[in-house]
């Protein structure tokens, strides 16, 4: 089975140190890169390590980590972003969500929990979302703001656009090809393949790679021909 690729975006090179020397007794998981949050540096390794999931300090009080993990999803789209803070409270859960964050996890998380939340993530799930159940006041704002993006272009600003490798992907889903399938025309793993496809359907607002098609068909983002 292929490993979990990490990279690890922190200001304090021992708490980078100390979660790569823990992540690496786990057994799925190769942690490929670390920086600090200079933006500047941190982006052209996360682009050239290609990672699967990217742990990110939150830079408390100033928040420029979850500015980061907005360029990163923009950059690398199929990566999931783990934001990691010293200090949990409402208003970075809802700019981590804001920020397109998988999972929101303080720092005083062990390395296993850390891993659990790392494979849930490559996998394709949101552990965030599931905060919002202990959170109704967040919950309350995530919906009063999408409530309130009516036009169009207000929209868009939520809403990334997709990736080129994305729509590339979404061809193939139109002409109903499987995951493996798609993953051996792409020369990509499988995995890789679930991770734009988990993008895809975010993008979108759909829960089904059916609907994605039936979507992306109506928007002209795909067309269906018999070869």
């Amino acid at each position: 089975m292929e490993k979990i690729k990490v990279f690890i975006v922190d200001r304090q090179p021992l708490f980078r140190q100390g979660i790569r020397s823990g992540l690496s007794k786990v057994a799925g998981i190769d942690v490929v890169g670390e920086q600090g949050v200079v933006e500047e540096e941190v982006l052209p390794a996360i682009e050239s390590s290609s990672p699967d999931v990217v742990l990110v300090d939150v830079d408390y009080p100033s928040l420029n980590g979850l500015k980061l993990c907005r360029r990163i999803k923009k950059l690398l789209a199929s990566a999931a972003v783990i934001v990691l803070t010293p200090q949990i409270d409402d208003e970075q859960f809802f700019e981590a969500i804001k920020s397109q964050a998988s999972a929101y996890l303080s720092k005083e998380a062990s390395a296993d929990e850390i891993a659990k939340v790392i494979k849930r993530c490559a996998s394709g799930e949101h552990p965030i979302n599931g905060g919002l159940t202990e959170r109704p006041e967040v919950a309350k704002r995530i919906l009063q703001q999408f409530q309130e993006l009516s036009r169009e272009k207000e929209i868009a600003e939520f809403t990334s656009p997709l990736t080129q490798r994305e729509m590339e992907i979404l061809g193939y889903m139109a002409k109903g090809y499987l995951n493996k399938q798609i993953a051996n025309e792409l020369d990509v793993s499988e995995q890789t393949v679930k991770n734009h496809i988990t993008s895809i359907l975010r993008k979108l607002n759909v829960n089904a790679r059916t609907q994605a098609v039936v979507v992306a068909i109506k928007k002209g983002l795909v067309s269906v021909t018999k070869e």
